[in-house]
């Protein structure tokens, strides 16, 4: 759906005036600003239009958040509901017919095992939160204080959370080998590559000598996001909660990007038929608006009143436009779409690889898509794939911006191109994505930056 015709007139210097303003009063932390020098007015569906005029196909999709894209009706519904309702904004943690028809939505499309034995705790507004309430919760459930995590993780920005994520600098938590086909750590990929790091994880918690005291739990994604956009192998996550629940070792499934119908499946452990102890669930939730909870199985709910709080625990705007969010994607099977058109999607991109040797690999689950760019013409035999080639990645993302669309990158080198449509992509929509960067490809794999990319790769 295209933004209204009545959009405001272009701008440019209005545009450039607050880019420049942006960058002398915002901190240096700054990310998307940076490689996405634009500056959004309104937005509808999957387009955005900017403040110079320019309209642009939205791939990132707030990363993952936007379910259903910018603005959507049901969305803007559920949030004059409320407004026009004179009901109380801010609640703390009270009980309101707002939250409740929250919960019980979401717990209509929860694994049928977890909801009938399950509770919820609401956090503070951000996903890493959720993700410090869910360690929190099972070293309170456990007496238990260590972690266990997976290479290429990414749980969030506070301090627990960036413990458990895979740029962590300090070894606070135990690291287990995440499977991978592309860049198998012990480079054999596929199912004995799958089948070794599961060995590599039960061997660490059974050998008295190993250096791992009992953990208080296991974290992991379904689909690592930030990780590249690998997906878990089935067969994987049925060992992982086979290795969890026979050594009593409460099992967390950070669902923050993958959940909501992104993969293909509502929530991703649907894929592998698995029920975790703990789902940690943002973005998505909330109808693009903040809300972050952990669902876990009510034996682990032994912590004390207050134990983990927050005041922004009750964002009313943010339950209605989740309510509605994910009563949509359930009753329109939204997760289905995704898994047709996104297998749709990467069968195109595996044909572009074939005319394109920077193409590594295309992988994904659903409308969760990495395009891994690598530098082909590497000497190095001993490899088991070309190195990354991060330059060319953000030169491809440079000539997307400039045909009009909206892509990040992502990867442990910051080499995979990553696509995160929202669920309401039409066949045609989808289309003109693949298009425009098919075209991005070509100028920026036939420019300077490629042998950039190249000699930062070696």
């Amino acid at each position: 759906m295209d933004v209204d015709e009545t959009a405001l007139p272009a701008q440019p210097a209005a545009q450039e005036g607050i880019l420049r303003r942006q960058s002398l009063r915002e901190s240096a932390a700054r990310t998307y600003a940076r490689s996405l020098p634009i500056v959004p007015v309104r937005a509808r569906g999957l387009t955005i239009e900017g403040a110079d005029g320019r309209r642009y196909l939205d791939c990132l999709s707030g990363a993952g958040t936007l379910a259903l894209g910018h603005n959507h009706p049901v969305v803007l519904e559920a949030i004059r509901k409320v407004l026009d309702s004179g009901a109380p904004l801010h609640v703390l943690d009270l009980a309101t017919p707002v939250k409740d028809a929250f919960t019980t939505e979401l717990f209509a499309t929860l694994p049928r095992r977890l909801a009938e034995n399950a509770r919820i705790q609401f956090c503070g507004p951000a996903g890493t939160d959720a993700v410090e309430a869910a360690i929190k919760l099972v070293r309170t459930a456990t007496g238990r204080s260590g972690l266990l995590a997976f290479t290429g993780a990414y749980h969030g920005m506070t301090a627990g959370a960036l413990d458990a994520s895979g740029g962590a600098t300090e070894a606070r938590v135990t690291r287990l080998p995440f499977p991978q086909n592309y860049r198998c750590p012990f480079g054999t990929g596929g199912e004995r590559g799958a089948e070794l790091a599961a060995r590599w994880t039960e061997s660490l918690l059974d050998d008295p000598k190993g250096g791992v005291p009992a953990p208080a739990g296991l974290i992991l994604e379904p689909v690592q996001g930030e990780g590249g956009v690998i997906p878990a192998p089935d067969v994987w996550m049925r060992r992982m909660r086979e290795i969890t629940a026979t050594r009593s070792i409460p099992l967390i499934a950070d669902e923050v990007q993958t959940g909501v119908g992104r993969t293909g499946a509502f929530w991703a452990v649907e894929h592998s038929g698995i029920v975790p102890d703990v789902m940690v669930m943002s973005k998505a939730i909330g109808g693009s608006l903040p809300l972050a909870v952990i669902v876990y199985h009510s034996d682990l709910d032994i912590w004390q009143p207050g134990a983990h709080a927050g005041t922004f625990r009750g964002n009313q705007l943010a339950m209605a436009a989740g309510a509605a969010t994910l009563a949509y994607v359930r009753e329109h099977r939204l997760a289905e779409r995704a898994a047709t058109l996104g297998a749709r999607m990467l069968g195109r991109l595996q044909g572009l690889a074939a005319t394109h040797s920077c193409i590594g690999d295309v992988r994904g689950r659903g409308l969760m898509i990495g395009v891994e760019l690598v530098d082909p013409d590497t000497d190095d035999h001993r490899a088991t794939a070309p190195p990354p080639a991060p330059a060319l990645a953000a030169a491809v993302q440079q000539e997307c911006l400039r045909r009009g669309l909206i892509v990040e990158l992502g990867g442990r080198h910051a080499g995979v191109v990553r696509l995160l449509p929202p669920l309401t992509l039409t066949d045609e929509q989808a289309a003109a994505v693949l298009d425009r960067f098919a075209d991005a490809l070509a100028a920026a794999e036939g420019s300077p930056h490629r042998r950039n990319a190249i000699g930062q790769s070696h």
